[in-house]
């Protein structure tokens, strides 16, 4: 009793509750804490990216024994066409809504996301190449105020200094790497650098790359933001992180790695030289893995059918007779391909029949031979 006691009157406190762990304090006083507390607290700090989350997102890469071909290729995406639309607008925040170097700045402002310096050509993701915060805002003319010092300090950009009717273009590091262990060509983007446009003082426009962020650790914040792809859907089916794993941007190879680091512009000078050049960088990764099997003698015979018809249609002029015999190529190959796989499905449906025919049978008989051992037969 003498426990009960001495524990009764600390409940009867006044102001004290067992629920004081979720209240707030205010002008008027003590108050619980609401939803709409724990929304606006959750969308000043924005998405909560945990260790799990970040884990599930980045992607291992392979090792050298497991690949047969691997090439790095550096694109520059203009965000004047159709299909890079969807990183540029929205300009402003609408509904939360924010576009590709909102994301990115905010993440590398706030430090939850390591950005990484140009070096034309030799990118190094390593410590030593990482950006000072501070020093890159000024360097482009950003402005910020420092809030908090030390392990706290924070550097906050207005929503109008950011500048977002600049970033016009971006590099992207991709991959491309065929897995002996699945026989696959897969491509990856390794990182994403923004690019500034700015009229320079003799009235040409001057491009300015910011800095490298690596794919893998933006991916969790891109993730989180859906977009629209075409004014006729205005449904958000597909976020950032589809976007860029899909393919769905339209990119010019503007660089490959090479042991002099020159660019296809400095290889290249003339422009139809420089289009030829990057068509067939592309013809070639794509068509990588088609060259690794050895064609069959009826596949080896339709392509040269198909070469010749094309050859002859490109000499008499007709290039839509060049260009019917490329579509209807193609479209028998997707038809031997359907009917292959059907075949194979086929086949393997009878092996399953025949299978259950031969177990059905055997267990019959086997229950046929007991019933004539058991049962005896009156004469």
């Amino acid at each position: 009793m003498k426990i009960y006691r001495h524990i009764l009157p600390l409940l009867i406190i006044p102001g004290l509750t067992l629920a004081g762990f979720a209240q707030v304090e205010s002008a008027s006083g003590v108050r619980k804490r609401s939803e709409r507390d724990k929304k606006k607290n959750e969308a000043a700090a924005g998405p909560q990216i945990t260790e799990r989350m970040q884990g599930f997102y980045e992607a291992k890469e392979p090792h050298d024994a497991d690949l047969e071909y691997m090439r790095q290729i550096y694109r520059q995406i203009d965000l004047t066409k159709d299909a890079n639309t969807p990183l540029y607008f929205p300009e402003d925040v609408i509904d939360g809504q924010e576009n590709l170097f909102r994301i990115i700045l905010s993440q590398v402002v706030q430090g939850k996301v390591p950005a990484y310096e140009y070096l034309d050509g030799r990118e190094v993701f390593s410590d030593q190449y990482k950006i000072n915060v501070p020093e890159m805002l000024d360097r482009f003319g950003i402005y910020y105020r420092e809030e908090g010092s030390g392990k706290n300090q924070k550097f906050v950009i207005e929503e109008a200094d950011v500048p977002t009717g600049q970033v016009l273009n971006y590099y992207i590091l991709e991959k491309w790497e065929f897995d002996r262990r699945s026989n696959q060509m897969k491509t990856r983007v390794e990182a994403i650098c923004p690019v500034l446009n700015r009229t320079s003082d003799f009235g040409g426009d001057t491009r300015y790359p910011m800095f490298w962020v690596k794919f893998d650790a933006l991916r969790p914040y891109l993730a989180s933001q859906y977009i629209f792809l075409s004014d006729d859907n205005n449904l958000p089916t597909y976020s950032l992180d589809d976007y860029f794993n899909l393919g769905m941007y339209d990119g010019d190879i503007y660089k490959t790695r090479n042991l002099r680091n020159l660019s296809l512009n400095q290889m290249y000078p003339n422009e139809d030289d420089l289009k030829r050049a990057q068509d067939s960088i592309d013809a070639r990764l794509h068509d990588y893995g088609k060259h690794l099997w050895v064609p069959t003698r009826e596949e080896y015979l339709a392509r040269q059918e198909r070469e010749a018809a094309i050859k002859e249609a490109l000499e008499k002029g007709d290039t839509a007779a060049a260009l019917n015999v490329v579509d209807e190529s193609t479209i028998k190959e997707k038809r031997s391909e359907k009917q292959a796989t059907s075949k194979r499905t086929s086949t393997k449906k009878r092996a399953a029949k025949k299978k259950t025919k031969v177990k059905s049978s055997s267990s019959s008989t086997a229950n046929s031979n007991a019933t004539k051992s058991v049962r005896r037969r009156r004469k």
